[in-house]
């Protein structure tokens, strides 16, 4: 597993991290604990240090599994775990946001993992206007200061939102949907994150499986999956389920890329190899719920880059093929 720095410290961590949200088990389907300990132990032993939470997922029970899994290891302070706040139902929207809100749900949240400081808190795709009052930065910068949190970014839907956190004194990540199929990133943020030092994690780089090349327009997802009740974003924004794009779309441009995945590599790899090699990247947080998942993709990193042609093409196939289906904020 190939390390990349932090936002310009001397913090390492893994290029392929593990995304959590699936260890919920309210919005990617049940996962049993003990498959959820397996998961986190593949990724442990494939290299992966980067692990990605959040307060919101299962109320909890992700950042309590990786409590538990970290709890006892003598390797725990190799990991960088990386949480996020703001969507809780308790107090909910507006109250979220004030400083009292945010102190609790980051105290809450170093109980569950069992840690006296957050390697990273994030504000969790929060209304832009909350992020351009700038307020709930100052709540994170105060607890910074006590040691409560090491760093802070932001978790954002849509380039207007990067570009809003980007004004933020000492943020120190944004978190963004990038893949093959969701290229706008590349085209304008990345050069000026890369100059201001903030780190980008990637989330969605397979595009909720679309780009395992494994899902049929016939492939059916428990009731509890995001993938059956969020298609056209019933229950938050679109952009989070397939990338924004329908369904049959989505499979339909996913098999027109099957010929182009080179030997040696799956689908899945090609994707997440296709991230990595933006040097603006510092992790891809693909999420897995089983442990030969994990191991699959943490292999990405130990494959070359695509070839300069492969790239050319994948970006005109954007441009002609993909963009035009995206929906939601972007």
């Amino acid at each position: 597993m190939r390390m990349r720095l932090f936002n310009r410290t001397d913090t390492a961590v893994s290029e392929v991290g593990l995304g959590t949200w699936q260890l919920g088990g309210t919005e990617w389907g049940e996962v049993p604990e003990q498959q959820a300990m397996e998961t986190l132990s593949a990724a442990a032993e494939a290299g992966i240090t980067f692990i990605d939470t959040a307060d919101i997922y299962g109320l909890g029970r992700s950042e309590t599994l990786i409590g538990r899994f970290l709890s006892g290891r003598l390797d725990r302070e190799s990991f960088f775990i990386a949480t996020k706040l703001g969507r809780h139902p308790q107090p909910g929207w507006p109250e979220n946001f004030s400083r009292q809100a945010i102190f609790k749900h980051t105290e809450d949240s170093l109980r569950r993992l069992g840690v006296e400081a957050l390697d990273l808190t994030q504000t969790h795709c929060i209304p832009a206007e909350v992020m351009r009052r700038g307020e709930v930065f100052e709540h994170l910068r105060q607890l910074k200061q006590q040691g409560k949190i090491k760093n802070f970014g932001a978790s954002v839907e849509s380039m207007e939102e990067a570009f809003i956190c980007l004004e933020q004194e000492g943020l120190s990540s944004l978190q963004i949907i990038f893949n093959i199929f969701r290229q706008k990133p590349a085209e304008v943020l990345f050069d000026r994150a890369k100059q201001q030092g903030v780190a980008i994690i990637v989330r969605l780089p397979l595009a909720s499986g679309l780009l395992s090349g494994k899902l049929t327009r016939d492939t059916v997802f428990a009731e509890t999956d995001h993938r059956s009740f969020n298609r056209n974003g019933e229950r938050f924004n679109v952009g989070e389920t397939f990338a924004g794009l329908p369904f049959d779309k989505g499979v339909e441009l996913a098999n027109a890329l099957k010929p182009l995945v080179p030997n040696g590599m799956t689908m899945a790899q090609m994707a997440i190899r296709w991230c990595l090699d933006f040097e603006a990247v510092t992790t891809v947080i693909p999420g897995a719920k089983r442990p030969e998942q994990v191991r699959d993709n943490a292999l990405a990193s130990e494959l070359p880059p695509l070839p300069t042609t492969l790239h050319e093409r994948l970006k005109r196939f954007y441009h002609d093929e993909v963009v035009q289906h995206i929906r939601g904020p972007y």
